[in-house]
């Protein structure tokens, strides 16, 4: 359908008039009879009006040109299944179960695929052969994706073994040996240090996927390691629950 025809249809399935679909979006009556004959279409803020007042994407009101799919777990997306912003807006770059009022709900690449694993498994996918496609297809998507050869399995597992090592050569007191590290979002990490002269930084882009680990202290106590890397740098903090009082311990480049 093109977008003359589901706005006719949106309207008159919610019973409105021109007049009444006119005010509730801030147009006139003229606009929406030009839109509702193809002469005109909704600009941007006017589709995001009429996206909130009719509960369906964007995408829907243009006609589904895109085939919209998670940018986290990789789920075809439909107007029930997008998620959506604080303010009722859509996203529709992600699925409502990897997304919802403006929270990411994972940040760990191997917890998002034992979930997915567990709702994969049966006739079509074993459960390693899930297990097996969701390594393989969840670095290409753009909430993953970092760096172009993630989709390489055996690349991507050598580059990790490279920076573990890396991280245990540095030999920092009290830090555990290194074992693991996962596919982690930069918003998720990204802690704002205090610099000896009172002010904040942040040395991370919440939007860009790094390998790290959280480590338990060799000295005990409530402060943990935080580390994370990616193919310029290395980084080693700690911090108390829940990220609080972050001290950077290391940051260098690779």
């Amino acid at each position: 359908m093109n977008t003359k025809d589901i706005i006719l249809e949106l309207r008159t399935r919610h019973g409105m008039s021109q007049e009444e679909l006119a005010e509730k979006v801030f147009v006139t009556r003229q606009a929406v009879s030009r839109w509702e004959t193809g002469e005109t279409t909704p600009n941007t803020e006017t589709l995001k009006h009429l996206s909130m007042l009719f509960d369906v994407s964007i995408n829907t009101l243009l006609g589904s040109p895109r085939q919209l799919v998670c940018q986290c777990c990789g789920m075809p997306l439909e107007d029930a299944t997008i998620s959506k912003e604080k303010d009722g807006l859509f996203n529709e770059d992600y699925c409502k179960w990897c997304y919802a009022d403006g929270e990411y709900l994972y940040h760990d690449m191997d917890e998002l695929i034992e979930v997915c694993v567990e709702n994969m498994k049966g006739e079509a996918f074993s459960t390693e052969e899930a297990r097996a496609y969701l390594k393989e297809q969840l670095p290409k998507l753009d909430y993953w994706k970092q760096y172009k050869y993630l989709a390489g399995a055996e690349e991507f597992k050598a580059y990790k073994q490279q920076l573990i090592r890396e991280f245990n050569e540095l030999q920092i007191e009290g830090m555990p040996r290194v074992e693991r590290l996962n596919a982690l979002v930069g918003g998720y990490i990204n802690l704002e240090y205090r610099l000896p002269n009172g002010q904040t930084v942040k040395f991370l882009d919440d939007r860009a996927t790094y390998l790290g680990n959280q480590l338990e202290s060799l000295f005990g106590g409530n402060r943990c390691f935080g580390i994370a890397a990616n193919m310029e740098f290395l980084l080693v903090c700690t911090y108390e629950e829940n990220g609080t009082n972050p001290e950077l311990v290391l940051y260098k480049k690779r």
